[in-house]
């Protein structure tokens, strides 16, 4: 009788359990984010860039693989060099279903800008999907064939050389002002809302040059129309062996990269940001975005969460230097 009572004791203990655990998992699986409507993808520049590329293309990835419930909507806030973005991204604070596409105005344009009342070290990071590179370009026939010829050109023309770029104080503004401050010469920058535009006016003959990323000149380049000069990179891209780095060319400090990254406004739910980390991990890892990175000369390089904010403090502090170098502060 013992032995019976005692396997009777066995058995309700071993089912508590088994319900127990049940309902645990029932309870996490209840409290796992899953994204309800909609999820806001915002890029902060405007059509036709680099970041209006990829989020794009992102957005088809996730679509085709399936790997979210519900679709992303690419949104472009390109205003004040994107600080109606930011903006827009602190205001939705603790709203769960929103993503940013960040460039490295995501440093620069609140520091210009202080009364945006923006500090981007409350953002929720997500996940760094690459780091984009920078060359310098010129169209096929405008006579110029190399670096040398590019600044004796520029020299010759002084200020009435027009540098086209994306908004004053971003990416393409700090690389011309290095540019500027290497080689002794003072140009016309000339902003545009996104290197899609840049890229087209160059094209068009509204500017002289730019310092467009690989992606927004590519199909010029492949057609013949645009000829990169050098690369700012410390090694060759492969994407252009022909095309020589800063570096080999006697100027190894014009070297400049610009992070791809993934942001959320200041407050979402940690479930929410586990959640974001491991789609956009997905996406880093899917074929789509291997080839789109080696074709259009970007390195994938991967950070989430607290490894992200952390390269995001010291990246903030490097373009507070290099704009006070500027005299942009």
């Amino acid at each position: 009788m013992k032995n019976v009572k005692t396997s009777i004791v066995a058995g309700l203990v071993g089912a508590l359990v088994l319900i127990t655990g049940t309902l645990a998992t029932v309870k996490d699986a209840q409290a796992a984010f899953q994204p309800r409507k909609p999820v806001e993808f915002i890029i902060m520049a405007g059509t036709g860039g680099g970041a209006d590329q990829m989020a794009r293309l992102i957005q088809s990835i996730i679509e085709k693989n399936d790997l979210a419930p519900v679709p992303f909507i690419p949104i472009n806030k390109p205003g004040g060099s994107g600080a109606e973005a930011l903006r827009y991204l602190k205001d939705k604070e603790g709203d769960d279903h929103i993503v940013m596409i960040t460039l490295n105005s995501f440093f620069t344009t609140p520091q210009l800008n202080p009364g945006l009342g923006v500090d981007v070290n409350e953002f929720t990071p997500i996940a760094r999907m690459a780091i984009d590179t920078f060359l310098l370009w010129v169209t096929t026939d405008s006579g110029i064939n190399n670096l040398d010829e590019y600044v004796a050109a520029v020299k010759n023309k002084g200020v009435g050389w027009k540098m086209g770029g994306t908004g004053q104080g971003q990416e393409d503004s700090l690389v011309t002002g290095m540019l500027e401050s290497e080689f002794g010469f003072k140009v016309t920058y000339v902003p545009f809302p996104g290197g899609g535009t840049v890229a087209k006016n160059l094209i068009g003959k509204h500017i002289d040059s730019t310092v467009n990323n690989p992606s927004e000149q590519l199909g010029f380049y492949e057609a013949g129309k645009s000829r990169p000069l050098m690369a700012m990179t410390p090694e060759r891209l492969p994407q252009f062996p022909d095309v020589p780095t800063s570096a080999e060319l006697g100027h190894p400090d014009i070297v400049y990269f610009m992070q791809r990254s993934i942001f959320a406004p200041p407050k979402i739910s940690k479930d929410a940001q586990a959640y974001y980390i491991d789609l956009f991990r997905k996406v880093f890892d899917s074929k789509e975005w291997v080839d789109f990175t080696k074709s259009d000369g970007l390195f994938r390089d991967w950070k989430s969460g607290d490894d992200l904010g952390a390269f995001y403090k010291s990246e903030y502090m490097k373009h507070t230097k290099l704009l006070k170098a500027m005299g942009k502060l």
